[in-house]
Protein backbone atom coordinates (compact mmCIF):
# COMPACT_ATOMS: atom_id res chain seq x y z
CA UNK A 1 0.00 0.00 0.00
CA UNK A 2 1.59 3.32 -1.02
CA UNK A 3 2.42 5.64 1.84
CA UNK A 4 2.69 3.00 4.53
CA UNK A 5 6.14 2.06 5.72
CA UNK A 6 5.92 -1.32 7.34
CA UNK A 7 7.63 -1.51 10.68
CA UNK A 8 7.74 2.28 11.02
CA UNK A 9 4.00 2.81 10.79
CA UNK A 10 3.67 6.27 9.24
CA UNK A 11 1.00 7.27 6.78
CA UNK A 12 1.96 9.82 4.18
CA UNK A 13 -1.39 11.37 3.34
CA UNK A 14 -4.76 11.93 4.95
CA UNK A 15 -6.52 10.33 1.98
CA UNK A 16 -4.59 7.14 2.65
CA UNK A 17 -5.65 7.23 6.29
CA UNK A 18 -9.29 7.32 5.27
CA UNK A 19 -8.62 4.52 2.79
CA UNK A 20 -7.05 2.39 5.55
CA UNK A 21 -9.91 3.19 7.92
CA UNK A 22 -12.56 2.20 5.36
CA UNK A 23 -10.84 -1.00 4.24
CA UNK A 24 -12.09 -4.15 5.99
CA UNK A 25 -9.40 -5.75 8.15
CA UNK A 26 -9.74 -9.05 6.29
CA UNK A 27 -8.79 -7.33 3.02
CA UNK A 28 -5.40 -6.44 4.47
CA UNK A 29 -4.90 -10.04 5.62
CA UNK A 30 -5.66 -11.27 2.12
CA UNK A 31 -2.42 -9.69 0.92
CA UNK A 32 -0.32 -11.74 3.29
CA UNK A 33 0.99 -15.14 2.29
CA UNK A 34 1.74 -18.35 4.20
CA UNK A 35 5.44 -17.91 3.46
CA UNK A 36 5.42 -14.85 5.76
CA UNK A 37 4.42 -17.07 8.67
CA UNK A 38 7.11 -19.62 7.77
CA UNK A 39 9.73 -16.88 7.50
CA UNK A 40 8.89 -15.92 11.07
CA UNK A 41 8.40 -19.31 12.72
CA UNK A 42 10.77 -21.38 10.64
CA UNK A 43 10.54 -24.21 8.17
CA UNK A 44 11.30 -27.13 10.48
CA UNK A 45 8.65 -29.83 10.61
CA UNK A 46 8.72 -32.67 13.10
CA UNK A 47 7.52 -35.84 11.42
CA UNK A 48 6.83 -39.48 12.20
CA UNK A 49 6.07 -42.62 10.21
CA UNK A 50 2.68 -44.31 10.35
CA UNK A 51 4.21 -47.53 11.66
CA UNK A 52 5.74 -45.85 14.73
CA UNK A 53 3.86 -46.18 18.01
CA UNK A 54 1.73 -43.59 19.73
CA UNK A 55 4.22 -43.69 22.64
CA UNK A 56 7.06 -42.74 20.27
CA UNK A 57 4.94 -39.95 18.83
CA UNK A 58 4.00 -38.60 22.27
CA UNK A 59 7.65 -38.57 23.35
CA UNK A 60 8.62 -36.68 20.19
CA UNK A 61 5.80 -34.18 20.62
CA UNK A 62 6.71 -33.53 24.25
CA UNK A 63 10.44 -33.23 23.49
CA UNK A 64 9.72 -30.61 20.83
CA UNK A 65 6.90 -28.82 22.70
CA UNK A 66 4.48 -29.28 19.80
CA UNK A 67 0.87 -30.33 19.53
CA UNK A 68 0.97 -32.29 16.28
CA UNK A 69 3.21 -34.38 14.06
CA UNK A 70 3.07 -34.65 10.29
CA UNK A 71 2.92 -38.34 9.42
CA UNK A 72 4.95 -39.10 6.31
CA UNK A 73 5.51 -42.02 4.00
CA UNK A 74 8.95 -43.13 2.88
CA UNK A 75 9.15 -40.26 0.38
CA UNK A 76 8.44 -37.65 3.06
CA UNK A 77 5.03 -36.93 1.55
CA UNK A 78 2.42 -36.12 4.21
CA UNK A 79 -0.11 -38.92 4.63
CA UNK A 80 -1.61 -37.83 7.93
CA UNK A 81 -1.52 -35.65 11.02
CA UNK A 82 -1.37 -36.90 14.59
CA UNK A 83 -2.45 -34.33 17.16
CA UNK A 84 -2.84 -34.25 20.91
CA UNK A 85 -6.58 -34.49 20.33
CA UNK A 86 -6.12 -37.72 18.39
CA UNK A 87 -4.14 -39.16 21.31
CA UNK A 88 -6.78 -38.03 23.82
CA UNK A 89 -9.49 -39.74 21.73
CA UNK A 90 -7.31 -42.85 21.53
CA UNK A 91 -7.27 -43.19 25.31
CA UNK A 92 -10.98 -43.93 25.24
CA UNK A 93 -10.75 -46.38 22.35
CA UNK A 94 -7.50 -48.23 23.15
CA UNK A 95 -7.12 -47.74 26.90
CA UNK A 96 -3.90 -49.22 28.29
CA UNK A 97 -2.94 -50.51 24.83
CA UNK A 98 -2.66 -46.99 23.40
CA UNK A 99 1.12 -46.54 23.82
CA UNK A 100 1.82 -49.60 21.65
CA UNK A 101 -0.80 -48.68 19.04
CA UNK A 102 0.56 -47.71 15.60
CA UNK A 103 0.14 -44.05 14.69
CA UNK A 104 -1.77 -45.17 11.58
CA UNK A 105 -4.66 -46.24 13.84
CA UNK A 106 -5.14 -42.72 15.26
CA UNK A 107 -3.90 -40.22 12.69
CA UNK A 108 -6.17 -38.05 10.62
CA UNK A 109 -5.56 -39.36 7.13
CA UNK A 110 -7.35 -36.82 4.95
CA UNK A 111 -4.48 -34.33 4.73
CA UNK A 112 -5.28 -30.86 3.47
CA UNK A 113 -2.16 -28.93 2.47
CA UNK A 114 -1.30 -25.43 1.35
CA UNK A 115 1.55 -23.71 -0.47
CA UNK A 116 3.76 -20.81 0.61
CA UNK A 117 2.13 -18.50 -1.95
CA UNK A 118 -1.39 -19.14 -0.59
CA UNK A 119 -3.10 -16.21 1.08
CA UNK A 120 -3.36 -16.34 4.86
CA UNK A 121 -7.00 -15.22 4.81
CA UNK A 122 -7.93 -18.04 2.41
CA UNK A 123 -6.12 -20.66 4.49
CA UNK A 124 -7.71 -19.34 7.69
CA UNK A 125 -11.12 -19.74 6.06
CA UNK A 126 -10.31 -23.28 4.93
CA UNK A 127 -9.06 -24.24 8.38
CA UNK A 128 -12.15 -22.78 10.03
CA UNK A 129 -14.61 -24.36 7.60
CA UNK A 130 -12.99 -27.80 7.76
CA UNK A 131 -12.13 -27.58 11.48
CA UNK A 132 -8.43 -28.16 10.82
CA UNK A 133 -5.83 -26.94 13.32
CA UNK A 134 -2.60 -27.88 11.49
CA UNK A 135 -1.81 -27.66 7.80
CA UNK A 136 1.36 -28.95 6.12
CA UNK A 137 2.91 -26.53 3.63
CA UNK A 138 4.10 -28.07 0.37
CA UNK A 139 6.60 -26.38 -1.94
CA UNK A 140 7.76 -28.01 -5.17
CA UNK A 141 6.20 -31.29 -4.07
CA UNK A 142 8.16 -31.35 -0.79
CA UNK A 143 7.11 -30.73 2.81
CA UNK A 144 8.25 -27.15 3.48
CA UNK A 145 6.63 -26.30 6.78
CA UNK A 146 3.62 -26.57 9.04
CA UNK A 147 1.21 -23.82 10.00
CA UNK A 148 -1.38 -23.88 12.75
CA UNK A 149 -4.49 -21.85 13.32
CA UNK A 150 -2.57 -20.25 16.20
CA UNK A 151 0.14 -19.13 13.77
CA UNK A 152 -2.54 -17.54 11.60
CA UNK A 153 -4.14 -15.71 14.52
CA UNK A 154 -0.75 -14.49 15.75
CA UNK A 155 0.14 -13.13 12.30
CA UNK A 156 -3.22 -11.39 12.00
CA UNK A 157 -2.85 -9.83 15.47
CA UNK A 158 0.62 -8.56 14.52
CA UNK A 159 -0.84 -7.04 11.37
CA UNK A 160 -3.64 -5.34 13.30
CA UNK A 161 -1.13 -3.97 15.82
CA UNK A 162 0.97 -2.56 12.97
CA UNK A 163 -2.10 -0.87 11.49
CA UNK A 164 -3.07 0.55 14.88
CA UNK A 165 0.47 1.82 15.41
CA UNK A 166 0.41 3.50 12.00
CA UNK A 167 -2.88 5.19 12.83
CA UNK A 168 -1.58 6.35 16.25
CA UNK A 169 1.57 7.74 14.63
CA UNK A 170 -0.46 9.59 12.05
CA UNK A 171 -2.82 11.06 14.63
CA UNK A 172 0.06 12.10 16.88
CA UNK A 173 1.82 13.87 13.99
CA UNK A 174 -1.31 15.73 12.81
Amino acid sequence: MPGVTLGVGQLSAESELSDVARRPACEEGRKMHIEQILNTKGFDVITARADETVAQAAIRMEANSIGALVIVDGDVAPIGILSERDIARGINEYGPHLPATPISELMSGDVVTCEPKDLIADIMATMTERRIRHLPVIKNGQLAGLVSIGDMVKERLNEIESEASALRSYIASA
